[in-house]
């Protein structure tokens, strides 16, 4: 166990294994943005500010989960996934609230530079990040929408408008965004939100957080659960094109499949966090190859 505030409990308390969901939707808007461009003329230190804005946020949200999901009582005893920072004493909640300043703070002044390439609606878009990042923990994943905003947060704003600032900024631009390829983005890294809430339903519904396994019940989730990679590689590739290059996305549709013949086999308890390390992997696998689609089909 670390001790108090050191190194080592903020790393946990970033929680890096998630920095990969951050990470796929930006690359994805960023292969699509260089399709659309055909190479030329692409604004790399626009991407570059979004993968920085992306993992700040992230880390912003997983200090501010940690700390609400604590004062709340959400984070107890009974809790059956990775420990959390200040459930366990790992970090202060004076220390995590101050971290949570300088992390939202730090989140803006990295996207203020976006207004340059994307003009004054990136400044909504950055507070609409900003406000959201606090309400899904302290209201809204417990009221069963957390995976709308999944698919808003790790898929639609930062696919589409990494893809809008790397390009050419404008308003008229954002028709030709990639707004189904963002879709699919968010259904994927959904995969990890449902495992982590499958894993913890009977804790979820003790403490009346009412997430979407609790209001769906275990055997619909696992349906759910089944359907949305090979949903979201559908979308891909309908919004590409059917060509010979789409048979690579056969491979994250086989893993999760493996994934959630996995998740069955083992039902519930503390063994399904060996899950959330598998669908971690297999959400960046589905980032990486639609990458090589978008570019080179």
């Amino acid at each position: 166990m670390p001790d108090t505030n050191t190194f080592k409990a903020w790393l946990l308390a970033a929680r890096p294994k998630t920095l990969t969901a951050a990470a796929v939707p930006v690359m994805v808007g960023a292969a699509y943005a260089w399709r659309m461009a055909h190479g030329k003329d692409v604004e790399y230190s626009a991407m570059l500010l979004c993968f920085l804005f992306a993992f700040v946020m992230q880390i912003d949200a997983n200090f501010v989960n940690d700390y609400f999901d604590c004062v709340k009582g959400a984070d107890n005893e009974n809790r059956l996934g990775p420990q959390r920072a200040c459930q366990q004493g790992w970090v202060t909640l004076s220390a995590m609230r101050w971290a949570m300043f300088i992390t939202t703070v730090l989140a803006a002044l990295i996207g203020l530079p976006l207004i340059f390439y994307g003009g004054l609606p990136l400044i909504v878009i950055g507070m609409m990040c900003l406000l959201f990042c606090f309400l899904y923990t302290t209201l809204l994943a417990g009221k069963g929408m957390g995976d709308l905003l999944v698919i808003i947060f790790f898929g639609l704003i930062p696919c589409g408008f990494t893809c809008y600032v790397m390009s050419t900024g404008t308003l008229q631009q954002i028709q030709y965004m990639p707004w189904t390829i963002a879709v699919a983005c968010g259904i994927a890294v959904d995969t990890l939100l449902i495992v982590n809430n499958y894993r913890d339903i009977d804790n979820d519904r003790a403490v009346g957080k009412r997430t979407m396994v609790v209001l769906m019940g275990k055997r619909m989730t696992e349906f759910i659960f089944l359907l949305t990679m090979p949903v979201a590689v559908a979308i891909v590739i309908m919004s590409l094109g059917l060509t010979s290059l789409c048979a690579i996305m056969v491979i994250p549709v086989l893993l999760h499949i493996h994934a959630w013949h996995r998740m069955l086999a083992i039902g519930e308890g503390r063994e399904l966090n060996k899950v959330l390390g598998v669908v971690a992997r297999n959400i960046f696998v589905f980032g990486i190859l639609t990458t090589l689609l978008i570019i080179f089909s």
